[in-house]
């Protein structure tokens, strides 16, 4: 069940998968006004299960999602279905002099939301080879990810497409699943050197040639076509996918997602907690940690709304502090006046 958004929050957060839901969640419980914006787009819809996620192992993605939904609504959350067009500051005007402006949320449909800070996890996209028949098996027996997906394709034969900087490493990792992992160059040279060496000496066949597609047998994968015709009999196709945060809608805050160091793809980044260089935003989970699994992506959700409300509760302390300055004169002149009267009435009987 989503909501209608109020004027104003507390905090809006951008994102309604692990790491949204886990930091709305903890919003709420310290008893902060709190919206969700989801565009009802998680990346992880087509697999069956997720994996890896202690007490969880094996819920459906979208099983677990409602969970949270429901926890979140159960503290007065709000579940705000929609997708975000752009985000820019209040009018300077609005805030008292030496705090943060907030920010005014802008959805598609024309829709705005006002907060004082934001929390984005608007996590990423996996941008895949042109390789017709990888974006269909997404999530089914085309893979990237060994500890999401490495118990469930054990043992199978298991190809490796070569689409980047990682791609011998990935192989790598798959071998520990299965023995029969054979690895595809598509576009990318052979390896070489150490990379070479390393291959041979874990028994991983190396296939070179442009890939055009996959072999489909009664709804199942049974082989990696290459340019010449060529099929390699393969069940399970691994893909190291690019990585690219979900953040087009900060660019008017000039927040633009960068490369990151590992070359995987494009994130936000952030410090330790989720702090970015725009005051008064975090972000959490895949927007910012490219790999991060679920558990992990809840986890930096959790510790950026902890850092939030610790941000906003410094906030409203220098606003009482500044109000109770202003009404310590006073009221000491006040107390003065009162004693002297009195006292006066007292030495006239009264």
């Amino acid at each position: 069940m989503t909501q209608q958004p109020a004027d104003g929050y507390d905090v809006v957060v951008i994102g309604g998968g692990a790491a949204g839901l886990s930091g709305a969640l903890m919003l709420a419980r310290a008893r902060r006004s709190v919206a969700v914006i989801d565009a009802g787009t998680p990346r992880n819809a087509p697999a069956e299960g997720v994996h890896g996620l202690l007490g969880h192992d094996g819920v459906p993605p979208a099983e677990l999602l409602e969970r949270g939904r429901a926890e979140v609504g159960g503290y007065g959350g709000h579940l705000v279905s929609g997708q975000v067009e752009s985000v820019t500051r209040q009018a300077s005007a609005s805030a008292p002099p030496g705090e943060v402006p907030g920010f005014v949320v802008t959805l598609a449909d024309g829709r705005t939301v006002e907060a004082r800070r934001l929390l984005v996890a608007t996590g990423l996209v996996d941008e895949l080879p042109q390789v017709p028949g990888l974006r269909e098996r997404w999530g089914r027996d085309v893979v990237h990810c060994p500890y999401c997906h490495g118990w469930e394709v054990r043992d199978r034969a298991i190809g490796v497409l070569a689409c980047g900087p990682m791609a011998v490493h990935q192989a790598l990792l798959f071998r520990q699943w299965s023995a029969d992992v054979t690895l595809f160059t598509h576009t990318l040279p052979s390896p070489a050197g150490q990379e070479a060496e390393q291959l041979a000496a874990r028994g991983i066949p190396v296939v070179e040639g442009e890939v055009s597609g996959l072999e489909i047998v009664a709804d199942r994968l049974a082989g990696v076509r290459l340019a010449d015709g060529t099929v390699v009999g393969r069940q399970v196709v691994a893909v190291a996918s690019r990585l690219v945060a979900r953040a087009a809608f900060l660019a008017p805050l000039g927040l633009r997602p960068v490369e990151h160091p590992s070359g995987i793809g494009e994130h936000l980044p952030a410090d330790a907690t989720g702090r970015t260089d725009v005051p008064g935003l975090w972000v959490a989970g895949n927007v910012t940690e490219l790999s991060a699994q679920v558990g992990g992506a809840a986890a930096a959700g959790a510790g950026a709304a902890a850092q939030i409300n610790a941000d906003l509760i410094a906030e409203e302390t220098r606003r009482a502090v500044a109000a109770h300055r202003d009404r310590a004169p006073f009221s000491a002149a006040t107390e003065a006046r009162v004693s002297e009267l009195v006292t006066g009435n007292a030495r006239h009987g009264l």
